[in-house]
């Protein structure tokens, strides 16, 4: 079982150097497999957006929160760990342009020796998807067809890449460096919909269900599995990625992800732990229980 660490962006530190590398390197030296950086390119005061993730429909972050591009913090992070993972959860697909953020994540899994896992979301907040020139009412369609413009261009070769879409078209293309995995960087789909899971299994090397526990996680499992194999994949090959909470995890938890077919596992900080050194202190503690190296 992986376990990964969220980045606990709620206690203001992530525009802390110190802080996020005091994080990171934690992280890496406990054990854990990976860390997951969020993202919101910005934040709309008093958006007529529900969050889907909380029953107030309000986010628990506040306005003002320090929330760093999540691919340059994890290029940061990068340059100072050796063999930690390098995580979204999620990058919110609409905002970008496919053909930079291909070669974005391309360069970021090229110069970290492949440690790059992307988790893509179609986003939630209208007016920062529409700030950054994105069509909300369209974003899903939009998503789609960025996850085929990026493995085509990380697929290409010495005769260029040809493409023609109803968002992106371009001839001859050639996007250097590639990934450093010959298959790309691994796409992973979050959200908590049956879009989502519909998404994953179709398109996703994996599925980070968000926010959905008890049967509405095992009805998105099931619809994950069943939109994998409608379009002929298998489903045993699309990866399942669950959530707890640090000082909750032990093997019986463990256990109950690999029931429903798990092999990762992402932790987040508990509601006390409201100082870095109390984040460091569960996780410690879960790198205890767990055996981590």
């Amino acid at each position: 079982m992986k376990l990964g660490v969220v980045m606990p962006v709620e206690l203001g530190m992530a525009d802390d150097p110190e802080a996020v590398l005091d994080f990171a390197r934690a992280a890496e030296s406990l054990g854990f497999d990976e860390i997951s950086a969020v993202e919101h390119a910005v934040v709309i005061a008093n958006t007529s957006s529900e969050y889907p993730y909380s029953p107030t429909g309000k986010s628990h972050l506040p306005d003002d929160c320090p929330l760093p591009d999540p691919l340059e913090l994890l290029s940061f992070v990068a340059g100072a760990t050796t063999r930690l993972g390098l995580a979204t959860g999620v990058l919110v697909a609409p905002n970008h342009n496919p053909v930079v953020l291909a070669k974005r994540l391309a360069t970021l899994d090229r110069l970290s020796g492949g440690r790059t896992r992307i988790c893509l979301g179609i986003g939630w907040m209208r007016e920062e998807i529409e700030a950054c020139g994105g069509d909300f009412t369209r974003r899903g369609k939009a998503t789609d067809e960025m996850i085929a413009v990026m493995r085509a261009l990380w697929a290409g070769g010495s005769e260029g890449v040809d493409f023609e879409g109803e968002f992106t078209r371009f001839t001859g293309a050639y996007s250097f460096p590639k990934p450093f995995r010959q298959s790309g960087v691994p796409l992973y789909i979050g959200g908590h919909s049956k879009a989502a899971a519909r998404r994953a299994g179709r398109l996703g090397e994996g599925f980070q269900p968000l926010g959905l526990a008890g049967d509405d996680l095992v009805a998105a499992v099931a619809t994950m599995r069943s939109a994998a194999a409608d379009s002929g994949r298998d489903p045993s090959e699309v990866a399942l990625v669950l959530g707890h909470i640090l000082p909750k995890m032990d093997e019986s938890k463990a256990e109950w992800a690999r029931s429903l077919g798990s092999d990762r596992i992402l932790l987040s900080p508990s509601r006390r732990a409201t100082t870095l050194d109390a984040v460091l202190d569960e996780m410690q503690a879960c790198a205890q229980r767990m055996s981590l190296a």
